[in-house]
């Protein structure tokens, strides 16, 4: 009887513990709410033209251009916090000619927002624009006129609004209250005129106003994207006429997990830098490297809880 007893028990503490084991390892493959979205991209391209004993002439050249595109989303309830790190610079070298860049760009933003209604948040972000290296008059020639450099200008713009995303292809963010500072920072480069400066040996220039901003991300077909951003910034202090411009496109199209081409537009329009329309297109095929942790803004329903 003693046996059967303790048989007994065993087996009950056996049931149970395998009950404990079963609803432990359930627990654990439950999948834990992912806050964060990831979206890198960086690439490494490169062109190239070379000629020998070729009738029509030409100049040998070489280029090389590195692109790095960071996304990273913080979304959690009410709370919406992306940022973006847009670092690209590159060089061509031409037989007879020298060095020149062909691309610099140093670009950060970051915004929050606090939903109040669907896809509508009250936000305040900042971002700063410039570049790495010094920019010169004929095609970026070193011995020529400076006409650039680092934080030489150096944008930086902070503010207040509201932004509108109803999903990760589009955001679009106005700000009433927008300051925009504007620096200078190479003495070379600090005379009156320009970029807005009022003096000779200012470095800084404040101005208040309304900005803009909007990115639209569009899948055009397989392994070929489209990302659009556009700015528009107008100066309540002086000649709001005088509106900034600001569009880029950046084309991807995939050739295969390392192997990419990439195409970028980019056209300016800045009262205070020069009273043209400026142009900018790049062309290359290279190599690419993407990081992405398949977090889709949005999706979750758990975010919106609060809504329901």
């Amino acid at each position: 009887m003693k046996k059967l007893f303790v048989l007994f028990l065993c087996s009950a503490m056996s049931a149970y513990a395998q009950v404990i084991v079963s609803d432990s390892a359930a627990v654990d493959t439950i999948e834990k709410p992912k806050y964060w979205s990831v979206d890198v991209k960086n690439s490494l391209l490169f062109n190239q033209v070379a000629f020998s004993n070729w009738v029509g002439g030409g100049a040998n050249n070489v280029g090389w251009l590195a692109n790095a595109n960071y996304n990273l989303t913080y979304e959690k309830d009410r709370n919406l916090w992306e940022n973006v790190i847009i670092l690209n610079y590159g060089q061509n070298t031409t037989k007879g000619i020298g060095t020149r860049k062909t691309q610099d760009v140093i670009n950060f933003s970051s915004n929050y927002g606090r939903q109040f209604s669907k896809s509508w948040y009250v936000s305040a972000g900042a971002s700063l624009l410039s570049q790495f290296s010094g920019g010169f008059e004929d095609g970026n020639n070193p011995e020529a006129k400076k006409i650039s450099n680092f934080m030489a200008p150096g944008y930086v713009n902070a503010g207040l609004g509201i932004t509108y995303r109803p999903d990760e292809n589009l955001t679009v963010t106005l700000r009433p209250a927008n300051g925009r500072f504007t620096f200078v920072l190479d003495k070379e480069l600090q005379l009156a005129g320009n970029y807005g400066l009022k003096s000779d040996g200012d470095f800084f220039l404040m101005q208040l106003g309304f900005l803009g901003t909007a990115i639209y991300k569009v899948k055009l077909m397989e392994n070929i994207e489209m990302t659009n951003t556009a700015s528009v910034f107008s100066n309540y202090l002086e000649n709001p006429d005088h509106m900034v411009l600001s569009y880029n496109m950046l084309l991807n199209m995939k050739i295969n997990k390392y192997i990419s081409s990439i195409i970028t537009v980019d056209l300016m329009y800045d009262h205070n830098q020069i009273q043209k329309t400026q142009l900018k297109q790049t062309l290359g095929i290279g190599l690419a490297y993407n990081i992405n942790n398949g977090v889709k803004r949005s999706a979750k329903k758990y975010n919106q809880t609060w809504l329901k």
